[in-house]
């Protein structure tokens, strides 16, 4: 069973001298429901973008994004982003950012409540709620931002390089702390980062991009037993898949250089 299926899709943008800017071209990926799927590329590829039309923020000049079985025409509670920069509403409370999407979908207070409260304890900031997000630190407000994508309790779940801005041990945590409310949500991922040893620990798949426009060169499994541990990194079937991404990415990257240089 599908639980998001991205059908042929191309973005061009339009320049306001009459050019135009090719992003993504004929993008096809089928992610099975309850799968997490990480996305590769060099800078530039598209990888955002991306996750704005499946988001449903962008409108795709060709192809459709389906998920379970209904096409996308725009936001919708079925579809759950986590930025990078969190993108919290920073004067309010943790519990007043976690309960926005039921208060919008005017759920009755008590019921959200209960919501709320359960996906603070899940992300661990249940002793936090009535804290300004301002006061918290980088990997506690991330922790914000995806206990506020589950409250609508979404089928697919979209992160954006949500650790990037994190130093290495928060970052761990953050990521191991994915994978606990993953397993335990059973949500689809999709999963858009730089760091490939970030890529091989969370994703049952890893996907790799070219340069631009942004077309898939290359989808690999990632055989790792879980629960993943972080040991787990320096196993030869990390460290081989580790080579084949940067290989992959690195050549794409020389690409691009080469075309921006003519």
């Amino acid at each position: 069973m599908s639980g998001l299926l991205i059908d042929n899709i191309s973005m061009r943008f339009d320049l306001p001298n009459g050019g135009s800017v090719q992003a993504l071209k004929n993008v096809t990926l089928d992610i099975k429901s309850g799968e997490l799927l990480s996305v590769l590329g060099p800078s530039g590829c598209g990888k955002t973008t991306l996750l704005n039309i499946v988001a449903g923020f962008l409108a795709p000049t060709e192809g459709q994004v389906v998920v379970n079985d209904h096409a996308v025409e725009g936001p919708g509670p079925e579809r759950g982003m986590v930025f990078q920069q969190g993108a919290l509403f920073e004067w309010m409370t943790v519990r007043e950012n976690v309960s926005f999407g039921p208060d919008m979908k005017k759920m009755p207070r008590q019921d959200s409540m209960k919501i709320v409260d359960r996906l603070l304890e899940v992300v661990g900031l249940q002793d936090f709620k009535d804290k300004a997000v301002y006061e918290l630190s980088g990997g506690m407000q991330q922790r914000v931002g995806i206990a506020r994508a589950l409250a609508n309790y979404p089928r697919v779940l979209l992160m954006d390089e949500p650790f990037g801005a994190l130093d290495a041990q928060t970052r761990l945590m953050m990521q191991e702390s994915l994978l606990s409310i993953w397993s335990e949500f059973g949500i689809t991922v999709l999963f858009v980062t730089h760091d490939v040893d970030e890529a091989i620990f969370l994703a049952d798949r890893i996907l790799i991009m070219s340069a631009s426009p942004g077309s898939v060169i290359a989808d690999l499994k990632v055989g790792l037993e879980r629960p993943r541990l972080p040991e787990m990194a320096t196993a030869p079937e990390a460290v081989e898949l580790k080579k084949k991404c940067l290989a992959s990415i690195r050549a794409q990257s020389l690409k691009a250089f080469e075309e921006v240089r003519r």
